[in-house]
């Protein structure tokens, strides 16, 4: 079957499940395979629970509604690209070390407030979630925002190739994934192919003005910037501990903590009034934004103020995160930091450099994670050795911030504190 032919099935059943555990009726299975399962072998059950087809590639469960392809994931990829290339919408294409999921959510609730727009849902932005994220685009919507992640070169210039963006964002280039990218050159090696691709199809970028990073490898490529200087302008007034910006006149009062989400905050009035949507309606979407998913939420427990920000960590995440914190009039500040995962050989220099820094900011602090215990004695090698501690020892009357990767599980800690 050729992907013209897939795709004429795909416009009559147009859900994609790759998961039998969240089947629609009249979906299209795709089979996909990793490590540790062989969707294949779910293809009789998806159809059963009400699949229209499944998409395989073994020949041995083949069915009458199953169709043989030479890759599922390939074909999917495919696929994506074939309905990317009949879409005529902006595609915004947005990578980063951090922040591209808070700023692609405050993107997505600017633009809304003006106009059908899709973005990516959840953490879809990788090889699998970029084709599944563009295969949800309709023909009802008029821009996207498409978030793509990368843990190895070549990656950003592989998901590009598929979902095709006119216009693009790095919002920021650190060290992180260093496991993957060897050292930080091959981070903004990486992240750059975003700037490569759009410069090749003439397409344009927001960069923040602030950041001579950015600035300097985006020179040459049509561009709009932000920040506290360039084409879009912004003032950090308050930062109690929200942030609140004032811009075009107007003061915006976020639910967002830390200094460095100013700068996602002036990306979407950027992009917001780049696609002319009014300032009014930016000041009220970004102000009604709440974080949710462990990113920076504020929770009150019986004993004491969270800042729960254990999505995931990185050294210029928990480089931000701590100075950020460290500027708060909090009365008994706590910081309770787990590892920062994937660092590979820099892993110990890292962690001695996050150790240093609180020691220099003052911070009480709380290590938690074997690469922490490897520098330091008294560290707990696990969560679990901490909450047998908390258990025993409790904390009271403090502002504690959570942060450390996401594989840790810091946002369990939540029932001991």
């Amino acid at each position: 079957m050729t992907i013209k032919e897939l795709y004429n099935i795909f416009l009559q059943n147009p859900n994609i499940c790759t998961d039998t555990r969240k089947i629609k009726n009249g979906s299209i299975f795709f089979a996909l395979k990793g490590d540790n399962f062989n969707g294949n072998k779910f293809a009789a059950q998806a159809i059963d629970d009400g699949c229209k087809f499944a998409i395989i590639d073994e020949e041995e469960y083949q069915t009458e509604k199953t169709i043989l392809v030479n890759d599922v994931l390939e074909t999917l990829q495919e696929l994506a690209t074939y309905h990317r290339n009949r879409l005529t919408i902006p595609i915004i294409g947005i990578t980063g070390t951090n922040g591209k999921t808070t700023s692609k959510e405050l993107i997505n609730a600017v633009l809304s407030s003006g106009m059908e727009c899709y973005s990516t849902k959840g953490n879809l932005n990788n090889h699998i979630g970029v084709p599944l994220s563009l295969l949800k685009i309709k023909n009802t919507h008029e821009i996207a925002i498409i978030e793509m992640g990368a843990n190895h070169k070549g990656e950003i210039n592989f998901l590009c190739n598929i979902s095709k963006p006119t216009h693009g964002v790095i919002t920021n280039i650190g060290s992180a994934h260093l496991e993957g990218f060897k050292n930080l050159q091959g981070v903004i090696d990486t992240k750059k192919e975003l700037y490569n691709f759009l410069k090749e199809t003439n397409g344009h970028l927001f960069v923040n003005n602030d950041d001579d990073l950015l600035l300097s490898l985006s020179e040459g490529i049509e561009r709009t910037t932000y920040g506290k200087n360039g084409d879009f302008k912004g003032v950090k007034t308050k930062n109690t501990p929200f942030i609140s910006v004032e811009f075009n006149g107007l003061e915006l009062s976020s639910n967002l903590i830390g200094d460095y989400q100013f700068n996602n905050i002036m990306l979407a009035i950027c992009i917001g009034n780049y696609f002319e949507i009014t300032n009014e309606n930016i000041k009220t979407v970004i102000e009604d934004y709440t974080p949710t998913n462990n990113r920076s939420e504020i929770v009150e427990t019986k004993n004491n103020t969270l800042i729960l920000d254990a999505y995931n960590a990185n050294p210029s995440s928990m480089l931000a995160m701590l100075n950020s914190f460290s500027k708060q009039n909090y009365d008994n500040k706590l910081c309770i930091l787990g590892d920062m995962l994937e660092l590979g050989e820099y892993s110990n220099l890292e962690h001695k450099s996050i150790i240093n820094l609180c020691e220099k900011l003052e911070l009480e602090c709380i290590y938690v994670g074997e690469e922490f215990n490897k520098v330091r004695s008294n560290a707990f090698s696990s969560r679990v050795k901490l909450e047998e501690y908390l258990q025993q020892n409790s904390i009271k009357n403090k502002t504690i911030l959570l942060k450390g990767s996401r594989g840790i599980g810091l946002e369990k800690l939540e029932k001991y504190l």
